[in-house]
């Protein structure tokens, strides 16, 4: 999330903002797979000003999903290199509105389109250092490789998509 063309924002930074009543502000909930295995908390909502709405959880990590996933570096991209995937501190991802459910009765956000390997894979980031449109992309072709329609697009078509429908 950039100064520069940035489209998001996280809901504790918007004066004038909250939850829609008829939505639940899932803030601070534990957010888990289809097996109740723990991805991690719940940080913050990221919305996109232009279409007032919810479009991304901001998740911080679970500590064991990290250390269950990649190292600092993977594989070679080529041979004498390697290729940087998460740099220490990277311990938080970003999760499509449209691919979770919402326990309310347990205060328990489900993630029943991606599985935790999916998670332990994804890209993370850093709060402090926050993230742009290229990051997006890199997390919604691990999450949906099989769906790449609008994936280049800058604008807010880019959000025209059933992973960011909540309806």
């Amino acid at each position: 999330m950039e100064s520069k063309n940035r489209n998001l924002y996280r809901l504790d930074e918007l004066s004038g903002y909250k939850v829609a009543s008829h939505y639940h502000d899932v803030r601070g909930w534990k957010i888990v797979d289809a097996d109740n295995r723990t991805i991690g908390e719940v940080d913050d909502l990221l919305v996109n000003k232009a279409m007032e709405r919810v479009v991304y959880l901001d998740v911080e990590v679970n500590k064991d999903l990290i250390e269950e996933g990649h190292e600092v570096y993977g594989a070679s991209a080529s041979e004498g290199a390697h290729e940087f995937l998460n740099k220490d501190g990277d311990n938080h991802l970003i999760v499509p509105i449209g691919a979770v459910s919402i326990d309310e009765k347990n205060k328990v956000v489900i993630a029943n389109a991606i599985p935790y390997d999916t998670f332990k894979k994804t890209n993370r980031y850093s709060k402090e250092r926050n993230f742009d449109r290229d990051y997006e992309r890199k997390v919604m072709v691990v999450y949906y490789p099989e769906s790449n329609s609008n994936s280049a697009s800058d604008d807010d078509t880019f959000y025209d998509r059933r992973e960011f429908d909540r309806s």
